[in-house]
């Protein structure tokens, strides 16, 4: 089964109503990237296109690439690699998740939803997850599971930025401001690619640090975008009640669920800054929904062991 199509598919945008908003007269829309597809949703259905078209066309039978225990591009992969006829291998973040493997499935739904799809798992140490883009690592995977087509970590390069431009078409033409949240930089480089000059791009990163600019700048010669680097709530994947509190609310009255590592925030991000008078009178955002709802089972996990309020699903 072929998932990918040459044509670009549109995704809906729909509109969020707020007291917030009417008092400020700032108009929101949300870019549903996340119903794309079931298993395959949002910016990793992007990323993901041209790069398997690619592996495809050059003859590979087997994908490999990166990510942590709840990676949505881990889950992603393995589900587009089994409907385009590929084998997928994901190099896993922790070594100490292979000991007991069966264990480990059991208690984590983003690898077992990944194994359904039969991904195959190496599990590796911290210390050697940080030499994934070295060529000696590459070479000694290439070793051990024969030749394929390597994807990065976050599925961020060239290709995914060419599908990531997909994002954006004619009819957000009217937007006076695109945001999206920021992982490794690639779904907001094909965004700024995609925009009008007289849109701005605003990315909220999920992490803390600044090695994004380099990294975007890497795949854009544009200039209209900045980063909001406040609403990371203490870095990857930390969550506080505030944040679950407003997660939950807007789910409730608008009708769409949020991730709590990226689209969770960002739109934390955008109704903090309506609230604090930061966009002028009738500017019109569109906040691109990334996906990544597959991990809020994970997070619920987590936040049991805390006994913190849970995500609504």
């Amino acid at each position: 089964m072929h998932i990918f199509s040459s044509e670009t598919i549109p995704s809906k945008n729909q509109s969020v109503t707020d007291p917030i908003l009417e008092a400020s007269e700032v108009f929101l829309d949300v870019k549903r990237e996340d119903l794309l597809h079931q298993q395959v949703s949002g910016n990793k259905f992007r990323k993901l296109k041209y790069n398997l078209i690619e592996a495809k066309k050059l003859g590979y039978k087997r994908v490999l690439t990166f990510g942590g225990a709840y990676s949505n591009h881990i889950a992603a992969t393995a589900a587009a690699g089994k409907m385009m006829g590929l084998s997928t291998i994901g190099v896993i973040r922790g070594d100490e998740l292979g000991i007991d493997i069966s264990k480990t499935l059991l208690e984590n739904d983003t690898l077992r939803f990944a194994s359904k799809n039969d991904m195959r798992f190496k599990f590796v140490s911290r210390t050697q997850y940080r030499e994934k883009t070295a060529s000696e690592f590459l070479h000694q995977l290439k070793e051990e599971f024969g030749s394929f087509y390597h994807i990065p970590e976050g599925g961020t390069n060239a290709l995914a930025i060419k599908g990531c431009q997909e994002i954006i078409t004619s009819i957000d033409d009217t937007y006076d401001i695109v945001c999206c949240a920021v992982g490794t930089g690639g779904t907001i480089s094909g965004l700024i690619n995609s925009t009008k000059d007289h849109q701005k791009v605003l990315g909220f990163p999920a992490l803390k640090g600044n090695f994004l600019d380099e990294a975007i700048n890497a795949y854009t010669s544009k200039t209209n975008w900045n980063l909001v680097c406040d609403y990371h709530f203490g870095g990857y994947g930390k969550v506080n009640q505030e944040l679950i509190a407003f997660i939950n609310s807007f789910k409730d009255e608008q009708q769409i669920p949020l991730d709590p590592v990226y689209t969770g925030k960002m739109l934390f991000g955008i109704f903090d800054m309506v609230k604090k008078g930061v966009f002028p009178k009738n500017t019109r955002i569109l906040a691109v929904h990334t996906g990544g709802l597959q991990g809020i089972a994970g997070m619920n996990k987590k936040l049991m062991k805390k006994k913190l309020p849970l995500i609504t699903i």
